[in-house]
């Protein structure tokens, strides 16, 4: 940056350094503008972040990388981050065993042995692939247009018995919502993501993503920068963090949802929240590279997904030990669970004995994600009445996608603005 009588210059502020201010800024450096980016915390990544405790990589609340996200491959290059895939499909924890659904487009000789013993009946069956047929198809997102709520869908196409409480489970899992409120078409739009990849976790943890993201401007980005002031010049903003300066010609504000409506005053979404519990093991039998889901009717805990992480990613872990997450949700209808409800419950999902276990470090995430009601809103409007931009996964979808896509968004929009102010 530039500076004038005390104060930086520069071309566009982005003022959050998570994975979509950080794709609006690369963006814009790419076509030769001044960029500046002001982050509050110590280091990238807003919402993605991963703590290193006693050698174990730990991310903030359980999260995935989908390598089938185009915005991702467009982003970064996916092969540097050392992607550890699960295995696809999902273990089901029912009243007597433990039963392994497999993914039927990658292990089609699987199926039967499946259908066997999995529980499932030819009706339950064709059920779900009425339900999950759109999700099959290119253009998943034209469905918006006449979207319903999940549970109403599921209800139509008449999911069921165990197969609607895997599915169930498993979505609110990745939703962050069990009460089937969220957005048909959003739920297959990701259920297609989970169809056509694998998703695993980077060998650094999933702070390596936006660490990654990061590296074409990371001369350009500032750590612990609270933005304390944001006010109109002329045309131009001037924006402030403690005794730092810079007037700007453009602000973009890419702080997570509720920081962005404190800056903005733009009405903030509904937030979903989570907690993930990670403990350590040293003895463990080898075990499938899978998530684990209760398909109980009646289930002792609120576990909703959880995975010996190790298995999967062997990075997570120091050598000769074990990683095991689960979580649970959080918010005004769900209390938060005891660590040792979550342990136990758990532990019975996977069939593990818990008494040798001990807790790595809990992670409660308030607002984890945007809440994506019925009927979806691709894409929300990204500049504020008084002109400043907004960019995150609440202005498109609540995924590692919308957020890269959002900054990309902004980035574009606000290149056009300038092209067409300089003619």
């Amino acid at each position: 940056m530039s500076e004038h009588g005390g104060v930086e210059d520069c071309d566009v502020l982005v003022i959050g350094a998570g994975l979509a201010g950080l794709r609006c800024a690369v963006v814009l450096a790419e076509r030769g503008y001044e960029v500046a980016v002001w982050e509050a915390e110590d280091r990238v990544g807003g919402r993605i972040r991963t703590d290193v405790v006693d050698g174990f990589r730990c991310d903030r609340g359980f999260q995935v990388l989908n390598p089938a996200y185009p915005a991702l491959r467009g982003a970064v290059a996916v092969r540097d981050l050392g992607l550890q895939p699960f295995d696809a499909g999902v273990f089901v924890r029912r009243d007597r065993d433990r039963v392994k659904w497999v993914h039927p487009l990658r292990q089609p000789r699987e199926v039967p042995r499946m259908l066997m013993r999995g529980g499932l009946s030819p009706r339950q069956v064709a059920a779900l692939l009425r339900w999950a047929a759109p999700a099959l198809r290119p253009g998943v997102l034209a469905a918006a247009h006449h979207d319903t709520d999940l549970r109403a869908a599921l209800d139509h196409c008449r999911v069921d018995g165990i197969a609607r409480r895997v599915l169930d489970r498993f979505l609110a899992g990745v939703l962050l919502d069990d009460t089937g409120s969220t957005s048909n078409a959003f739920a297959l739009l990701l259920t297609r993501m989970f169809a056509v990849g694998v998703p695993g976790l980077p060998a650094g943890g999933m702070q390596a993503l936006p660490e990654l993201l990061a590296t074409p401007v990371s001369d350009r980005i500032h750590l612990q920068h609270k933005v304390t002031r944001i006010s109109r010049t002329g045309s131009d903003w001037t924006v402030a963090a403690g005794d730092r300066t810079v007037r700007a010609r453009e602000v973009v504000v890419a702080a997570d949802a509720p920081a962005s409506s404190v800056l903005t005053g733009a009405p903030p979404p509904a937030m979903k929240g989570v907690v993930t519990d990670w403990w350590a093991a040293d003895d463990l039998a080898p075990g499938p590279a899978m998530l684990s889901v209760d398909g109980r009717a009646q289930p002792p805990g609120p576990v909703l997904n959880t995975a010996v992480i190790s298995s999967a990613a062997p990075t997570y872990a120091p050598p000769g030990r074990h990683l095991i997450a689960a979580s649970a949700l959080i918010g005004p209808q769900h209390p938060t669970p005891p660590e040792e409800v979550l342990r136990r419950h758990a532990a019975d999902i996977l069939g593990l004995d818990p008494s040798t276990w001990t807790l790595v470090v809990r992670h409660e995430v308030p607002d984890a994600l945007p809440a994506q009601p019925a009927p979806l809103v691709v894409r929300r409007p990204v500049r504020s009445p008084d002109g400043l931009w907004l960019c995150g996964d609440h202005r498109d979808t609540a995924s590692i996608q919308g957020a890269l896509v959002s900054g990309r968004r902004v980035a574009e929009a606000i290149m056009a603005r300038r092209s067409g102010a300089n003619t």
